[in-house]
């Protein structure tokens, strides 16, 4: 297997480089406006009630409307998501890891349309887009290689008498609630750790930057993955979002977004419900912060 290395930036200093992501800023221009549906077990379904995305610079343009998920629609996905877990978690790893393989390559062969989308969607200028496209092949091919590292678990000390084993189980239906800064890389990478992972996923977007979150959908099902292991489930935080933490059948929930709602979904998950068999996970990145240390050997122009 080809050592794991980081997907590398496009040098836009480069005219050719420059002209490829124009032409690719022209191909979304053209399917702009477009209705997306659901899509749970596979199925694709279509709600009168609809998420509108808009690009930020530009509020009067439309870049694309999804179909809302309602608590009978997330209850039908964790359904599909429950039963699909039964064969999944007995795939074997370097099937599920193969899945990631596929989709890295898919985004590879399309990086400039989806960081054109991402320039679109989420606002962000083609170095920035370039990066976030770059960091989400990057999630794909490193965590598909950690499966196949710890496929068979990890040594630990034995001593005479005994044997001890320490190895890696899926868990069940995990819950990814992705924000709207990175829509593609930290959404495609927190979705795909738990699905190399063996385990089965209901993802709810940024109600923002939904449109990003639909094309990755894609590119998953293109990739080969079965039916019912990625739910794509977008819709309101307050009726979706707390449904699904709720659920007795949610093993694991992993967000990304203000300190506020993280604080609200581990205190919601913290309870056993009615039917909940294990305690929920929850793993939350929020309002942290990154810090820069300019030294006197630092490059000031790349520092500012």
């Amino acid at each position: 297997m080809i050592p794991y290395k980081h997907e590398p930036f496009t040098d836009f200093s480069q005219e050719e480089n420059k002209k490829a992501y124009e032409e690719a800023l022209a191909l979304v221009q053209g399917y702009l406006g477009q209705n997306y549906p659901l899509v749970i077990g596979g199925e694709k379904i279509t709600t009168e009630d609809k998420i509108t995305s808009y690009n930020p610079a530009d509020k009067q343009e439309v870049i694309g409307r999804v179909s809302k998920a309602s608590q009978e629609l997330a209850e039908q996905a964790m359904q599909v998501a429950v039963e699909t877990f039964e064969t999944w978690k007995k795939v074997k790893p370097e099937v599920r890891a193969d899945v990631l393989f596929k989709a890295a390559a898919i985004i590879r062969r399309r990086k400039h349309e989806f960081s054109a989308l991402l320039t679109k969607e989420a606002g962000k200028p083609m170095n920035e887009a370039d990066a976030d496209t770059a960091e989400a092949i990057d999630f794909l091919e490193f965590y598909a290689r950690q499966m196949l590292q710890i496929k068979d678990g990890v040594k630990v000390e034995s001593r005479p008498g005994e044997y001890n084993r320490y190895g890696y189980i899926p868990l069940g239906v995990g819950i990814i609630i992705s924000p709207w800064n990175f829509p593609l890389a930290i959404m495609a990478g927190t979705t795909v750790a738990a699905i190399v992972t063996g385990n089965t996923v209901l993802l709810k977007p940024a109600s923002t930057t939904p449109i990003v979150a639909t094309k990755f959908v894609d590119v998953m099902e293109e990739a080969g993955l079965p039916k019912g292991v990625l739910n794509f489930v977008p819709g309101s935080g307050a009726e979706v979002g707390d449904y699904l933490v709720d659920h007795p059948k949610t093993r694991f929930i992993s967000f990304t977004g203000s300190r506020d709602v993280g604080l609200r979904i581990f205190e919601r998950a913290s309870k056993v419900n009615e039917g909940q068999i294990w305690l929920k996970r929850v793993i939350a990145e929020m309002g942290g912060k990154d810090t820069i240390v300019v030294d006197k050997e630092a490059d000031l122009e790349l520092a500012a």
